[in-house]
């Protein structure tokens, strides 16, 4: 296992990249709200989580010990 020494603050960001991720797949799979309003949202949501992760997973990737 490997030692990776991150801040709050990106531990937090890591976190909100992950909510919204989840959010947005849990959208894409909910039945509550119309089929239109339900794709637009969760793919919304899904696209930030992915997108954001990507700098961030090479941020921690950068500072392995």
């Amino acid at each position: 296992m490997r030692n990776v020494k991150l801040s709050m603050p990106e531990v937090a960001l890591i976190a909100g990249t992950r909510v919204a991720l989840g959010a947005g797949l849990g959208l894409l799979l909910a039945g509550q709200l119309s089929r239109k309003q339900r794709k637009a949202a969760g793919t919304a949501l899904t696209l930030i989580g992915v997108i954001s992760t990507v700098p961030l997973l090479m941020e921690v990737l950068a500072k392995r010990e």
